[in-house]
């Protein structure tokens, strides 16, 4: 956006944006910007905080105010607190004991879809609540959708549930979904809403059945033969960020 800035500047329209990697920004010299200090993907800081947020945008909106750039200016705040991570769920999740053994796929697996009906009515309240749902890409419920990855754990790939994308395509599809199934579902608690969203993250890579079977699944992929196979499992699969907090 930044390198956009100067085309839209050369045609007489004035432009501002707003940064979260301020050595991005200082490389490219947009024509003015205002550096946050805030987390990637929430550029106005924590959801829910309009007072907040408006002040971001109005001191964005004030840098129009220079006659000529590059401008660069920094944000005086850190963001406000966002709730701590969900490790004591304000209402009752009756989840499985988590399955020690990684390698026992039937039990992991069974484990996995009682886990997702256990979210079940969370989703459906956030779903209620916000009008809409991000879970959708893989066209998948999150009945199939546990079913149709769990498949997987035996390390062969099953046929597609859809007739327009391969198995793999849709297993990516799939993951998304379930990490937003699961963090809309826990968002929907008393007290989450405004949880941080690498909170959210955290837990459910490191305290849900779900994040174990991805880590499982990664694993099972690396002693894949299809390339295919070995390559969603080591860059898509599980961010690089948690690959250290995989059991194997």
């Amino acid at each position: 956006m930044g390198a956009l800035g100067h085309y839209l500047e050369d045609e007489g329209l004035p432009t501002v944006q707003i940064s979260l990697i301020r050595e991005h920004t200082e490389k490219i010299k947009p024509p003015r910007a205002l550096w946050v200090p805030f987390e990637l993907g929430r550029p106005l800081g924590v959801p829910g905080n309009a007072t907040f947020q408006t002040e971001v945008l109005r001191r964005t909106l004030a840098l129009l105010e220079a006659p000529s750039g590059p401008v660069l200016a920094d944000f005086p705040q850190d963001a406000p607190t966002a709730l701590d991570a969900p490790g004591v769920l304000a209402c009752p999740v009756n989840f499985p004991v988590p399955v020690k053994d990684l390698t026992d796929t039937e039990r992991l697996q069974q484990t996995f879809q009682n886990e997702i009906a256990e979210l079940q009515s969370w989703y459906d309240l956030a779903v209620a609540q916000r009008g809409r749902t991000t879970a959708i890409v893989s066209g998948l419920s999150p009945h199939t959708m546990g079913t149709f990855i769990g498949e997987f754990l035996n390390g062969n790939i099953p046929d597609s549930p859809r007739d327009d994308l391969p198995a793999l395509a849709v297993l990516k599809l799939a993951v998304e979904d379930l990490k937003a199934y699961y963090c809309e579902a826990i968002s929907a608690q008393p007290g989450q809403q405004h949880a941080a969203s690498t909170a959210l993250t955290d837990w459910f890579w490191c305290h849900t059945t779900a994040g174990q079977v991805l880590f499982r699944l990664q694993e099972c992929g690396k002693h894949k033969d299809d390339n295919a196979w070995q390559l969603f499992s080591q860059l898509l699969l599980v961010p690089r960020s948690y690959q250290a907090a995989s059991p194997y």
